[in-house]
């Protein structure tokens, strides 16, 4: 799988740590005690959630395909 760039919106929660959601994927999201370990909690959260596209696509016997917008 090749890298890419996503948006994070990157929040602090109540005053315990913050939360990170990927703007372009829907309910990925991570938390964490510091910025850094949100941040790195959802890229390992984004992997994951693309690691399932790719389960349920070949399930499906679908082509992943990419368009330009």
């Amino acid at each position: 799988m090749e890298s890419r760039n996503y948006h994070v919106s990157l929040k602090r929660h109540r005053g315990e740590g913050f939360v990170a959601r990927c703007i372009e994927l829907p309910g990925c999201m991570n938390e964490g005690k510091t910025e850094a370990e949100a941040i790195k909690n959802v890229q390992g959260a984004i992997k994951l959630y693309l690691e399932d596209v790719h389960a349920q696509a070949k399930e499906q016997k679908a082509r992943l395909i990419q368009v330009a917008v």
